[in-house]
């Protein structure tokens, strides 16, 4: 009941998107001469790097949850012994990789302030700063339940099923996070 239940709020969240979408295609048509404006600024190379180190975070993530699902929260042996990682260690990782992209986020916005795109600018300035901005939201969320899941494994003395359901959810969200800043990416950096 838990996966479907976050498969149907996830569903929500994909609404939700939807409507930044719109609201980025619709404000581009009306006002193409702010993107011809202010798009050179952006800086596509690092965007592609922070890109690259969610999409890495989604695949340290999948190997948490295969050893969640085989019940394994932990590491068997040495921490430098990548193959007795448990589901801790993996997420930590995805965990690591998901700040160092809201990090890379804050950087990029600091840049773009500094180049005067802020949130009142102008339309282009309220569209990227709003969608990058709830998707930031939205990652920063996924940190916080990879804390508790994280967490989680501290408090109990048996990993059960419910603790594994706990990990893939998660992970369900993660992924959904992950999709949502590709295209994101493609439609902001990419899209000319």
């Amino acid at each position: 009941m838990v996966s479907v239940g976050t498969i149907v709020w996830l569903s929500s969240e994909l609404m939700f998107f939807a409507g930044l979408f719109a609201m980025y295609f619709t404000i581009r048509e009306v006002r193409p001469d702010l993107w011809a404006e202010h798009t050179p600024t952006l800086n596509v190379p690092f965007a592609t790097a922070n890109t690259i180190v969610l999409v890495i975070s989604s695949v340290w993530c999948q190997l948490g949850v295969y050893r969640a699902e085989h019940g394994q929260p932990a590491r068997t042996g040495s921490l430098l012994n990548v193959s007795s990682w448990g589901m801790r260690e993996w997420y930590v990782l995805t965990y690591i990789f998901g700040s160092v992209f809201i990090a890379g986020q804050v950087y990029e916005y600091a840049h773009l302030v500094h180049d005067g795109i802020t949130l009142a600018s102008d339309g282009y300035g309220s569209v990227f700063y709003l969608t990058t901005g709830f998707h930031g939201m939205h990652v920063t969320g996924g940190l916080l339940a990879f804390l508790l899941i994280i967490g989680r494994t501290f408090t109990t003395r048996h990993y059960s099923h419910a603790q594994a359901t706990g990990a893939v959810v998660t992970s369900y969200y993660w992924h959904f996070v992950d999709v949502v800043w590709i295209a994101l990416f493609a439609t902001i950096y990419l899209l000319k």
